[in-house]
């Protein structure tokens, strides 16, 4: 959200190494030039009277700090990097609209995220194949409850004293995180007491479980797990100084740890599944940490294994994954925000964004700035927690409010695969193509080098659009998803109502076989997003084309194989109100004359039942009036006639 509250700017030429144009950065004073040292009072007589301060200086946001703190300043203090991302560069003199982008994003505030407390009582166990493990222990046993498990045939001298549990075993599977894993262990066997030159074991068990708060894995197998684990510590044994590390971790991991909860997760929004039908697996296609199962009709998340990579929310076409550091709506608010400014400060040409990791991204663009050009004056870097956090209702909304091209930095060798970022990339690709946009408007920049980043980004500025949209963000994914794609459309150089998309994109219509379709509505109920509905006044099935994420529940749950996918963006009936896709007259009681059913089903059960052994003889004429009449007046008419609707006719 916007701090609306009084506030003031600080600006400081860093000892003249910024050129700064002070109007167009909203600060009426002249710069200081060395704001955090000689006129280091001029930041303390602005803590007196303002209740938020923003600081253009992340470099020494520590000391700004302090000196808050100890004049009892109790209003919000902001920090913004305009130095390395703007003013050192060789655009430097033409990058005001870029600093006033920077300082208006600096000033949205963040949102909260919920924390996840881990326990450890350093219960370990060690893994290894050979007397590195041991060592280990040795070097752990002081501050850590020790187990060793070495590999059947490790060729190990028995120590002179068992001080810790040295068994055999290989592991068969592993699950949990810090402070709660269990691994089955196979060919677990102890050691024989008698063991003289080499441990010797006795015969292995397959199926023990070892449940432990801490795994140090030196086999030098492949890892356990396949991306980072808390509590799951690894080195490569023939690496003394990979040990030696691992060592001095493994020695603090005692107590109560607090991690990040990245995802928030709203079980009533997941269209996983329903009925023991399974749709929608996008996140669990993506997980790269194994934390996302499935739970019945949902799936759920364990917030302790996961890394935080926040593909699954990016991917989740509902919004029942939402990341939470921070939130897509305050990242979309602090681009419209940085982008109303941008335009504002009198740029003339449409920026591009750099979104961004704080750690790999940063780096390269502070090393851009100090050894090379730096980066362009329209290239607007916004950091982010996890590259592969974006989804395209973030992109497109961007380039809605007028920018002019989307670049995501990421490692040449990310941590975990990037395949969810690259299926959005395609997807806004193929979104740009059809509405005349360049179909590497939005970009993937991967890369570990200051050079290569520096080839990716110069380039001259976009133009700017005659026309870009205000709206302002919803906090709902979906809703912030359908507005950006149909704002983005009505400001495109070629706007197209209707563009085709690959399988698996999160939108699309359902194709209904008219002549098959029974109206049962089975799949009314079985639909997770609420795209399709019927009338409680008359046999109708209706469907809203904007709420279809296309998990495909309706198609596999029809009864009559009427249904069909189409992956579309269908702009124009986005904005119908619902759909008919069909109705019927209803069939009304033979009796009561209440409504219920539809004419066809049992126009099409009559038929079917024609000359069947059931409704032959003096009784099939009224076995076969019941089937046209309601449930109340049918149990009423078998009472009264006293006859088993279900016995032979006589």
């Amino acid at each position: 959200m916007q701090d609306t509250s009084p506030r003031t700017r600080l600006i400081c030429t860093c000892e003249g190494t910024l050129p700064l144009q002070p109007r167009a950065l909203g600060v009426a004073d002249t710069p200081a030039s060395q704001l955090c040292r000689a006129q280091l009072d001029n930041f303390r007589a602005a803590l007196g009277e303002f209740a938020s301060i923003t600081v253009a200086c992340t470099q020494e946001a520590l000391l700004f700090t302090e000196v808050a703190a100890n004049a009892g300043y109790a209003g919000t203090l902001q920090f913004a990097n305009i130095r390395e991302t703007a003013g050192w560069s060789d655009d430097g003199a033409k990058a005001a609209p870029k600093m006033a982008a920077l300082l208006g994003m600096a000033e949205m505030a963040p949102t909260a995220f919920d924390i996840v407390t881990l326990e450890s009582g350093g219960v370990t166990l060690i893994l290894g194949r050979d007397d590195v493990a041991l060592t280990a222990a040795r070097d752990l046993s002081d501050l850590l409850d020790i187990t060793v498990l070495l590999l059947p045939g490790a060729d190990v001298t028995p120590p002179r004293q068992t001080t810790w549990p040295v068994l055999q075993g290989r592991i068969g599977a592993a699950r949990g995180h810090l402070g709660a894993f269990a691994l089955t262990v196979n060919a677990y066997a102890a050691p024989a007491p008698s063991s003289r030159t080499r441990l010797d074991f006795g015969k292995g068990r397959d199926g023990a479980v070892s449940q432990c708060d801490l795994v140090l894995d030196l086999t030098g197998n492949p890892p356990l797990f396949p991306h980072a684990r808390p509590g799951y510590l690894r080195a490569d044994p023939r690496d003394p100084a990979a040990v030696a590390r691992l060592v001095a971790e493994a020695g603090q991991m005692t107590g109560t740890f607090d991690e990040p909860k990245y995802i928030d997760f709203t079980p009533s929004l997941c269209a996983h599944s329903r009925n023991q039908i399974t749709g929608c697996t996008r996140c669990l296609d993506l997980c790269p940490a194994g934390a996302i199962a499935p739970d019945g009709d949902v799936v759920s998340i364990d917030p302790a294994i996961c890394a935080g990579c926040g593909q699954c929310a990016a991917a989740c076409p509902t919004g029942a994954a939402a990341y939470a550091m921070p939130v897509v709506a305050n990242i979309a608010a602090r681009l419209r925000r940085g982008l109303s400014d941008w335009f504002a400060a009198g740029a003339r040409t449409a920026p591009v964004i750099l979104l961004h990791d704080e750690g790999h991204g940063a780096d390269l663009i502070d090393a851009l700035a100090r050894h090379g050009r730096g980066l362009p004056a329209h290239v607007i870097p916004m950091p982010v927690n996890a590259p592969s956090q974006i989804g395209p209702e973030v992109m497109a909304a961007a380039l809605a409010w007028g920018a002019g091209g989307i670049a995501v930095l990421a490692p040449a060798r990310p941590v975990h695969p990037l395949d969810g970022l690259a299926e959005t990339m395609n997807l806004m690709a193929t979104i740009c193509d059809a509405m005349g946009f360049a179909r590497d408007t939005c970009a993937l920049i991967q890369t570990d080098d200051p050079d290569a980043l520096d080839a990716a980004v110069w380039h001259p500025a976009p133009a700017m659009r005659p026309a870009r949209s205000s709206f302002l963000p919803p906090d709902d994914k979906r809703g912030l998803l359908t507005l950006a794609v149909s704002e983005l459309n009505r400001t495109a150089p070629r706007p197209a109502d209707r563009m085709p998309l690959a399988a698996g994109a999160p939108f699309g219509a359902v194709v209904l076989d008219a002549d098959a379709c029974t109206l049962c509505l089975a799949c009314v109920g079985a639909c997770p997003a609420g795209a399709l509905g019927d009338n409680p006044d008359r046999p109708m099935l209706r469907f809203t084309e904007s709420a279809c994420v296309q998990c495909g529940i309706c198609a596999a749950t029809c009864p009559e194989e009427a249904i069909t996918l189409a992956p579309q963006i269908d702009l124009a009936a986005w904005t119908r109100p619902r759909q008919i896709l069909k109705e019927e007259e209803p069939f009304c009681c033979a009796s009561c004359g209440k409504a219920f059913g539809t004419a066809s089903s049992i126009r099409r059960v009559l038929d079917k039942l024609d000359g069947h052994w059931m409704f032959s003889g003096p009784d099939g004429a009224d076995r076969r009036r019941l089937l046209e009449m309601c449930d109340d007046c049918r149990t009423r008419a078998v009472v009264i006639a006293g006859f088993d609707p279900h016995a032979a006719p006589r």
